[in-house]
């Protein structure tokens, strides 16, 4: 009789003593192996590439990288991945930014720890899956909702991925120089859309497009 294969996790969340919680508690599961864990959801992305794991727990608030910028990025690194994000935000903006980037399912952190061996077996055979304690935010989206506004009206619904990139890095203080050797552009792209995002959230520095971060999740205070 042939062994049933594991189903193969990666975690990515900023926070060590969280993660080790969640490898503790999905270690004692049977089906499930853990391959890896990183606090960086970009530096995770080499890892992810060779191991290529069949579920990816991923946080969305961490430095660098958000865990809903880091989707097209994971999704690029190994396509067959499922990934699940696994976060203290249960609002419906967070909930639709998310499955509209590619996730596959969506746990809060203060879900039932039998919730996140459902959610992680869902998402491996194919189903989509989002806790209870969330999906009320897809039912106000459907009947007419706004997401991706904040209470002065600035979103960044309307960014695109790669100014949403841009975005988080001069967030947390990257020089346009930087942006530019980071994301492997030239110093006038990099420029360029520094100069789009600060006309499309109206803001003129570093410091407001970094408190629109944080107000929106996606960036660690």
């Amino acid at each position: 009789m042939d062994r049933v294969q594991p189903i193969r996790i990666f975690l990515i969340d900023d926070q060590a003593l969280l993660r080790a919680g969640f490898r503790s508690l999905l270690e004692q599961v049977a089906g499930l192996e853990i391959l890896g864990e990183s606090g960086d959801a970009r530096e995770a992305l080499g890892a992810i590439e060779e191991e290529r794991p069949d579920v990816i727990l991923l946080d969305i608030t961490m430095p660098s990288l958000s865990g809903i910028d880091a989707i097209p990025l994971i999704r690029k690194a190994s396509p067959r991945s499922r990934i699940v994000m696994l976060t203290h935000h249960e609002g419906q903006s967070f909930v639709d930014q998310a499955l509209k980037a590619g996730a596959d399912g969506y746990l809060s952190k203060d879900s039932d720890p039998a919730e996140l061996r459902v959610a992680i077996q869902a998402v491996h055979r194919g189903d989509a899956y989002v806790s209870p304690k969330v999906s009320g935010g897809l039912i106000n989206s459907a009947r007419g909702g706004e997401s991706g506004t904040g209470p002065d009206g600035v979103g960044i619904a309307s960014l695109t991925p790669r100014e949403r990139e841009v975005f988080q890095l001069l967030a947390v203080g990257k020089s346009n120089k930087e942006v530019a050797y980071q994301l492997g552009m030239s110093l006038s792209t990099a420029k360029k859309h520094r100069e789009n995002l600060q006309r499309k959230l109206r803001v003129g520095s570093a410091a407001e497009l970094a408190r629109i971060a944080i107000r929106e999740g996606l960036l660690s205070t």
